[in-house]
């Protein structure tokens, strides 16, 4: 969350800002607005710098699978294709393999 000086910080700015006259409720005021910053922001739906940057990096690694994943269903599916083709054509086509660790069977059996 914040870092609790602002707030602090923020409290006692606004109890700076009181004319002389009213000085004597500084400190009510500084307390009461420390208060609503802290209620205020409690409210917010906010993330510390750290859980940002691992759901970042989280994200990324996350886009680099989805790539991958969806590049190896490409060749499956050329692959897949090519055997339909060469069946009926009794000719198969060769196909890259895109990193796959093991042979899917695509035929379900």
């Amino acid at each position: 969350m914040i870092d609790t000086r602002i707030i602090d910080e923020l409290s006692r700015r606004i109890g700076d800002s009181l004319p002389p006259g009213l000085r004597h409720l500084r400190e009510d005021l500084e307390r009461n607005a420390r208060a609503a910053l802290q209620a205020a922001i409690g409210r917010l739906d906010l993330v510390s710098r750290e859980e940002f940057e691992v759901q970042s990096k989280v994200l990324a690694r996350t886009r680099e699978k989805l790539e991958a994943l969806e590049a190896r269903v490409r060749s499956l599916e050329k692959r897949y294709q090519a055997r339909d083709t060469g069946s009926k054509n009794e000719e198969a086509l060769p196909v890259e393999d895109a990193g796959a660790d093991t042979d899917i069977d695509m035929d379900g059996g």
